[in-house]
């Protein structure tokens, strides 16, 4: 019964996610992407220390203001409402023992999955796929050198809340597009594997 709850949840996020990028509403989708292009850009012209501590004193600014107004209509109103933000200070937002255990037991499978991936490259166990992955990181050379980290990661932003939208309205031709550079890269992986001493996989 937990088992199929967490996967219950788990679908349900995940979905959630799915509308968010897709822009199934487009003022959750807009306040969302507005606020993290926001904050990306803040750390471009500021330092990490400095963008918290704004984003805290606008979060604390708007919140004592909201409580003093509150707390005035109510003065003037002769009510007792309490306090504004009551409902909110009584959500539980502890994370229980299992829920850490599980989020700790899935930081370990993927650090030890990559540290697995990561041998198996570096130490040629598949000629091929190391040479990819030394084109890969040449490439990268060429992309570290015109972005920074920042940039790179704005650009991911963009794309996580472009690409979906594009893709799904052009899904037929990008298809067959994609479909015609995987053709054409299997074909020269395929005259490596037949000319490079050992990049032939064991059957």
């Amino acid at each position: 019964m937990e088992k199929g709850k967490k996967e219950c949840n788990w679908s349900s996020w995940r979905g959630q996610v799915v509308d968010l990028l897709h822009w199934r509403d487009l003022k959750q989708s807009g306040l969302v992407f507005g606020s993290v292009l926001l904050l990306l850009f803040s750390l471009t012209q500021f330092s990490v220390v400095s963008v918290i501590a704004y984003l805290a004193l606008a979060v604390l600014s708007a919140t004592i203001s909201f409580r003093v107004y509150k707390s005035v209509l109510q003065a003037v109103q002769k009510t007792d409402e309490g306090h504004p933000f009551k409902a909110y200070l009584e959500v539980e937002i502890a994370l229980s023992a299992d829920q850490i255990i599980k989020y700790v037991d899935k930081t370990q499978l993927y650090i030890n999955s990559t540290m697995k991936e990561l041998r198996r490259l570096f130490l040629v166990q598949d000629m091929v796929d190391s040479i990819k992955f030394a084109v890969l990181m040449w490439l990268l050379t060429y992309v570290g050198a015109l972005f920074n980290g920042l940039t790179l990661l704005i650009l991911v932003v963009v794309s996580m809340f472009s690409v979906p939208v594009v893709y799904e309205k052009y899904q037929t031709q990008i298809d067959q597009y994609l479909g015609l550079v995987r053709t054409q890269f299997n074909s020269i992986m395929g005259k490596i594997r037949e000319k490079v001493p050992g990049a032939k996989k064991k059957e």
